[in-house]
């Protein structure tokens, strides 16, 4: 094969490989979502925030301290400040149980159906972690409020003198001859602990939804904003039993669904961008990550210029080399001929 035909060979094949490199639009970018699953960069992803997740066991151990060792504050209670304390006991509407299932398992199994749909193992992954930090951030602020004020609930009264028979020493305080469980769980009342955790489960995946159904994207399409406020809705419902149970005040309801509110969104935008922004359909790892192979492939193809110009110096030089032998063996005929020459005009 000669020179030239090479040359023409290696530069077709450049062109194709520069021609895979992928664009910065934003199709371009929501193509590849299927090239990053759980089998091929899950054990990468998680292996990169694990202190994340060893953060996240520590806090799930401060909560459990606070809630079963840590005595909440004995607040004062005297008789005049009863009437607003003597609210029948009730069963919880919506039961302990179910705030795990409501603002963790509820928001996840959508995490998973989008990943079902799009595969994408960052999205997946920093949305499962940005919401379980959300929730038990949300838990470790509002249990400390809670031990430290030591509000009592509106159930007071039946916490406290379950047969209905009223009891105060000699400063006015209350002295309580109820369960200690019950009366312990009585001086819980502010901030109200389902409404922050609704707030922040749900209050995540509001967030969420609003950048993968692009939201705020100006064109007016109003069912987006309906599906987005559900979760909200189920918060504040949630938030409005537990007033109707009488184990909270209004501004427990109020207090917990701002704190709940307040951090999902830090928490959503430590992972994600705003969900009016442009790239608010991807967590900020995606991106991280397309731009660090793009400046791979920009080296690579860097590279292969560097290759490209070399062979044209290269193939100058041979044509140079060609040139000077030509020229240089047809001095050599000029020079043989004249000596010819000469030599017949002497003979």
């Amino acid at each position: 094969m000669s020179l030239s035909e090479r040359r023409t060979g290696f530069f077709s094949w450049f062109e194709k490989l520069r021609g895979m490199a992928p664009t910065q639009g934003l199709g371009m970018r929501e193509v590849q979502l299927g090239q990053h699953t759980v089998r091929s960069h899950g054990r990468e992803v998680a292996r990169t925030h694990m202190h994340d997740w060893l953060i996240l066991l520590l806090l799930v151990v401060i909560v459990i301290v606070m809630y079963a060792v840590i005595h909440p504050f004995d607040r004062f209670v005297g008789k005049d400040m009863m009437a607003d304390l003597k609210y029948p006991l009730k069963e919880n509407t919506v039961p302990f149980w179910a705030v795990p299932v409501y603002s963790l398992l509820l928001p996840s199994l959508v995490f998973l159906f989008i990943y079902y749909r799009r595969r994408d193992v960052y999205d997946l992954h920093h949305g499962i972690l940005g919401l379980f930090f959300a929730v038990f951030i949300t838990a470790v602020i509002t249990d400390a409020i809670k031990n430290a004020v030591g509000r009592p609930r509106p159930d007071f009264f039946w916490r406290c003198f379950p047969d209905g028979k009223d009891v105060y020493d000699s400063l006015g305080n209350v002295r309580c001859h109820g369960q200690a469980s019950v009366i312990k769980e009585g001086h819980k009342s502010f901030p109200s602990g389902h409404t922050s955790g609704a707030f922040a489960g749900l209050g995540f995946l509001s967030l969420y939804l609003s950048g993968k159904i692009k939201v705020f994207d100006r064109r007016g399409h109003v069912w987006k904003l309906c599906i987005v406020i559900l979760p909200i809705l189920l918060a504040c419902l949630i938030g409005i039993s537990r007033v109707d149970d009488y184990w909270h005040h209004w501004q427990d309801v109020f207090a917990g669904g701002v704190i709940g509110l307040a951090i999902a969104t830090f928490c959503y935008l430590q992972f994600f961008p705003p969900p009016y922004s442009d790239d608010g359909w991807g967590p900020y790892a995606y991106f991280r990550m397309l731009e660090e192979r793009s400046a791979q492939q920009t080296n690579g193809v860097n590279a292969l210029n560097v290759q490209v110009m070399e062979a044209q110096v290269l193939q100058q030089r041979n044509e140079q080399n060609n040139q000077s032998y030509t020229s240089s063996e047809e001095h050599d005929s000029g020079l043989n001929d004249l000596e010819i020459g000469r030599r017949n005009i002497v003979r």
